[in-house]
This record gives C-alpha cells, structure tokens and sequence, in this order.
C-alpha cells in the first residue's frame, strides 16, 4: 500500500474519530437526549446513528422523530438538538486529539488543510479554537447543515480546495462524499464505529490505515 502524503496540495479532514476521539461522545449524546422517549427508543436512535456515520444531527433527529417516535414536531426537534449540544460540547472539550497531528502538520507546511464534517459548524469552530487547533486549519473549518457534498463541492468551485486533494475520513459516508466530488480517499479504523471495516475496505479497494502515525509511514510501506 502506498500514499505519498506530501504529494496533496489540500488535505481534508472529518472531525470525529479522525481528528477528535469523539465518536463515543457523540454516540452517549444521541442517547441521552433521546432518552426521554424511553430505552427502546434511544437504542434505536443510536443504532441508527452509528449506522449512518458522519451524517449531520439534524437528519439524525429528523429520522428519529418521523420514523422511530412517530412525533414529528419542530419544537420536539429544537429540544433534541439543544439536549445534544449540550452533552457534547462537555465530551468534545475533554476528548483526545489524534496524537500524531502536530507532526503530521508540520511534515506538510505547505498543504492547504481543512475540516469538512458532519458536525455543527458554529460548535466545532468554537472547540477548535478553544483546544488551540483553528491555525492548522487555514482553508477553514465547515459542518452542518449543509452536508459534506454540498461543503466539498462549494469549496472546489471557489478554489479553496486545490487538487490533488486527499479526504481522511473514518466512515462510509466520508467515501460516499470523497467519491462524489473525485477526491482521493483513506480510511482510518482506529477510533471508527464501521463494523466490519475490513470487509468493506477489501470490496470497494479503500486505501485504509489505523490512525495519524501510521498515515504518515503508508509511503514506506
């Protein structure tokens, strides 16, 4: 397997699980807010959830008023989203950051660097900036609402993200969005919530590594 990481003029990241150990966060947090719809409900909440990684809360909790509560309301939705909110802005204040980061930034100083994630925008440009992150990110950092292919391909047309470009991502739904706009992909398994990655990676020819510190040695592999 090979992938001269040096090579992209634009690396694009996903935040949970690829920059921020944050994938549990946010999982408790779709539970929790969900919980007062009983058990059963927030299980399946957050099965649903896992299943459909890197997709934005406000579907998430659309889903799970129309189709799993049967109660669809706008007011219903606004509490959800603010009960959320406040349980991972605790867990994204405290989670770890990709150990491997830093060098990773400083091997590629003259790559244009960005977050596209399935993540409120106005709450991870908050936490960025609060956990002293926000500079690595000089081509800017984009979340929800507007979904990944929309971000992606908008920041193409404007000539924010300069080709070759690589997504590092950590679900299915971060290769759907890489391969829609044509961008080269890598997945990382290390903090990922994909079941079954393995087989998965193998079907669809993914380039696929653990984490930060070993992305960065592919290209002696």
């Amino acid at each position: 397997m090979e992938l001269n990481i040096t090579s992209y003029s634009t690396l694009v990241f996903d935040c949970d699980g690829v920059v921020l150990d944050s994938n549990k966060v946010k999982t408790e947090s779709f539970y929790r807010a969900a919980l007062s719809y009983g058990e059963r409900a927030a299980d399946e909440l957050v099965e649903y959830h896992v299943k459909n990684g890197g997709v934005s809360r406000y579907k998430k909790f659309s889903y799970f008023l129309d189709y799993i509560v049967k109660k669809p309301s706008e007011t219903a939705l606004k509490e959800l989203l603010t009960d959320y909110a406040a349980n991972v802005q605790v867990g994204l204040q405290n989670c770890a950051i990709a150990p491997a980061l830093e060098r990773l930034r400083n091997k590629t100083p003259h790559t244009r660097w960005l977050i596209v994630s399935g993540g409120d925008q106005a709450e991870l440009r908050e936490i960025f900036q609060m956990r002293g992150l926000s500079d690595w990110f000089d081509a800017g950092i984009f979340g929800s609402p507007d979904t990944k292919e929309d971000i992606l391909t908008r920041e193409l047309e404007n000539g924010n993200i300069l080709t070759p470009a690589l997504f590092i991502g950590d679900s299915k739904y971060d290769f759907k969005a890489a391969k829609f706009v044509g961008l080269d992909f890598v997945f990382l398994s290390g903090w990922s919530e994909v079941k079954g990655w393995e087989s998965w990676v193998a079907e669809n020819g993914i380039c696929a590594t653990r984490n930060m510190e070993s992305l960065m040695s592919l290209e002696r592999e």
